[in-house]
Order: structure tokens, then C-alpha cells, then sequence
């Protein structure tokens, strides 16, 4: 009997045990299904990349709002609230540029209309007077282009060489600003070149084309992202999931590194040349830089601001938890320490500014931030399967 109510003890007391231990370890996690979470980023991915073209569209269409009435009534009013529908519009067309560099709708070869949209940088006496020369420009031209449309435009973009640029978002910033002729503040263009200067109704006929052009690019990109079928879309989320990850991510990768920390920040940081600033005319450098780090941000959390869902980082977590962590940070980081950068950014190009200064230091800060994600974006990708290569 005594060795009964020991033993019943002694299994009460490790079946207590037991269930300690299995309450301190907690319930335990579920397994992933891999597969289906990959089909989930993908689907999650198309309707972001349709949802910010959307917004990119409507922005700019009051953009052409606001150009259409400044050039009914030109004045300096309507002129300036021209150009700060421009920004508004830039603003939201910077995070669209993570969906770039894998031969999707924008930037496939054969049709892609990114030269038509965003062409940089710009040689602007290829379309208007500049600073020395008067007569300068397809506008000041009447002879040679009698009459200028979309057609004229559309096949004279970077015709000859690629500063050619006839189309696109700073055709028209140029148009509104004109050449930004010093290091603190943008261009000066008067109200007059659309009133009484030479040749103001052609410049007026050259604004109001460019940027009805702008949205037929801009509405081409809706429609190849709409949801449907018959489109790109519709090729693009019947990819493999590896294959679409594989876009999505070489994607970020080349715009973090080789894009934005390499042509559109390292060049013209080490040339210190204006010439070479994104947005030169508007100074609107620094808030392209940033809206292009929000992009990257915005594929690995697979927030698109009215569209949310699994992003790249959560396909990463399943992998490598840590690595996830440190990424999200690293591109955090990115997006505050390009805030940081001084605005105007061509203030920080001019020729007898020390590198030692503080807005030639915090670019730098920027571009070595951007390198530092892209490696590891590109171990990310690794950890997941799938190899990348970018610039």
C-alpha cells in the first residue's frame, strides 16, 4: 500500500512537471506553408504595383489640371500652383520606380515608355532657349517643327543621344522652372515666356502635349498591372513563384544600388555636377531620393498604402528571422538619413565645397547606407533561394 501512494507521487508530481514545461515553452509555432505564402507576395505585389501607378496617374492628372489653367490664364499664381501640382505628382510617381529593372511594362525593351517618362539627365537647349543662346530648342524652331504634337515629341525623344529628351516629367519641370542657374534656390522661369516673350504660344502648345503625354505613359502602366487578364499582369503573377520573387527582388536590389546610390547620387557627387542632379530644375533632388527609398520600403513590407498585404521581408523571416530584422532596419535607416540631406542638393555639388562639409558628408552617409541594404538584399535573396545579381 505505501509503495502505491509513492509511486502515484511520484507520476503525479512528473506529470505535473510535464505540463510546467510544456507551459513555459508556450504553444508551439505552426508551420509555414511556403509555397502558398510566395503565391500571397506575388498577388500582394501585382495589386500594390496597379494601386501606386493608380495614385501616380490621379496626381498627375491634376497636374494637367492645374497646367491647363495656368495656360488659360497665365499668371504668376497659376504658374506656381502649376509647379507645386508638379511636385504633389512627383511625389507620388518616386516609390514606382522599385518596380523597375526586370524588363516588366515599363522598361521592357521593346515598349517599355520609362525614356518617355522619366529620361535624365536632360540636355534642355534640345527644347528650349537656355542661358546664351536664344534661338535654342525645338520650340524656337517653327520652321524645322511647324507644328508640335505627340507624335513630333514621341520621335524626338532621345533622338541623336539620350540627353535628348523631348518627353516626360522634367520636359515638363523644365517648362514650368526653366534652367536652374544657381546652387540655392531652383530655376526662375518667367510668366512671360508664356505671354509675350518669342514664340510663348508654341512653349504654351509644347507644355499642354507634354504632359497629356505624360498620362497616356502613366495610364499605359495602369492597365498593363489591372486586374483582369489579357495584360501584363496577368503573365506576370502566372510566373513561377520563384520567377516573380525573383523580378520583385532584382528589382529593389538594382534601383537601391546601381540606380539611386549609383547614377542618380555617386555621379553627381563625384562630378559635382548640377547637370547630373535628378530633379535639377524643381530642386526637387532630395525628394526623389527619398520617394525611391520608400519604394524599396514598400515591396519588402508589401505595404502600398491603400493595398497591404505579405511582403518580401516576411518570406525572408520564415528563412532567417534575424536577417529580416536587420534589413528592415537597414532600409529604415536609408529613408532617414536621406531626410536628412540639406535641400537643394545641388548646394552640395558646387565646385570649393569640401567633402568635409555636411551636406557633401550626409550624400555620402546616404549612398554608403544604400550600398550596405543592397548587400544585404542580395543575401536576403540567397536565403530564400534565389540568386540576384545587381549593379
Amino acid at each position: 500500500m505505501k509503495h502505491t501512494v509513492v509511486l502515484s507521487l511520484v507520476l503525479a508530481m512528473s506529470l505535473l512537471l510535464a505540463i510546467g514545461c510544456q507551459q513555459l515553452a508556450g504553444p508551439s509555432e505552426p508551420e509555414v506553408d511556403v509555397d502558398a505564402l510566395k503565391t500571397a507576395i506575388v498577388a500582394n505585389y501585382a495589386n500594390g504595383v496597379h494601386a501606386s501607378y493608380s495614385q501616380s496617374l490621379n496626381s498627375a492628372r491634376a497636374m494637367d489640371v492645374a497646367i491647363d489653367s495656368f495656360l488659360a490664364n497665365p499668371t504668376p499664381a497659376t504658374l506656381e500652383a502649376a509647379k507645386r501640382a508638379w511636385l504633389v505628382a512627383r511625389d507620388d510617381y518616386g516609390p514606382t520606380e522599385a518596380f523597375r529593372f526586370y524588363s516588366g511594362p515599363i522598361d521592357n525593351e521593346e515598349d517599355g515608355p520609362e525614356g518617355l517618362l522619366n529620361a535624365w539627365p536632360m540636355d534642355e537647349s534640345y527644347i528650349d532657349y537656355v542661358e546664351g543662346d536664344a534661338s535654342a530648342g525645338i520650340i524656337n524652331m517653327p520652321d524645322e517643327y511647324p507644328t508640335i504634337d505627340a507624335d513630333l515629341l514621341v520621335s524626338l525623344n532621345e533622338e541623336g543621344g539620350e540627353e535628348n529628351v523631348s518627353t516626360g516629367w522634367h520636359a515638363i519641370e523644365f517648362l514650368l522652372w526653366g534652367q536652374d542657374l544657381n546652387d540655392i534656390g531652383p530655376g526662375a522661369r518667367p510668366v512671360e515666356d508664356y505671354t509675350t516673350n518669342d514664340n510663348a504660344d508654341r512653349r504654351a502648345q509644347y507644355l499642354a502635349v507634354a504632359s497629356d503625354l505624360l498620362l497616356v505613359h502613366l495610364g499605359d502602366m495602369v492597365n498593363a498591372w489591372a486586374p483582369g487578364g489579357g495584360n501584363y499582369r496577368a503573365d506576370f503573377v502566372a510566373l513561377s513563384s520563384d520567377e516573380a520573387i525573383t523580378n520583385i527582388i532584382t528589382g529593389i536590389g538594382e534601383l537601391s544600388r546601381g540606380e539611386l546610390a549609383g547614377e542618380r547620387m555617386t555621379v553627381a557627387y563625384e562630378a559635382r555636377s548640377q547637370e547630373d542632379e535628378h530633379s535639377c530644375f524643381s530642386d526637387n533632388t532630395v525628394a526623389d531620393i527619398v520617394g525611391n527609398a520608400i519604394g524599396i520600403q514598400m515591396v519588402l513590407e508589401g505595404n502600398f498604402g491603400t493595398v497591404m498585404g505579405p511582403g518580401i521581408l516576411d518570406l525572408i523571416a520564415v528563412e532567417n528571422p534575424e536577417l529580416a530584422e536587420q534589413l528592415a532596419g537597414e532600409v529604415e535607416l536609408s529613408i532617414a538619413q536621406a531626410r536628412q540631406i540639406p535641400s537643394p542638393f545641388d548646394q552640395h555639388l558646387a565646385e570649393g565645397v569640401p567633402d568635409s562639409a555636411a551636406g557633401r558628408m550626409q550624400t555620402l552617409r546616404v549612398i554608403e547606407s544604400l550600398e550596405k541594404q543592397t548587400d544585404t538584399i542580395v543575401s536576403a535573396a540567397t536565403a530564400v533561394g534565389i540568386t540576384i545579381s545587381v549593379s
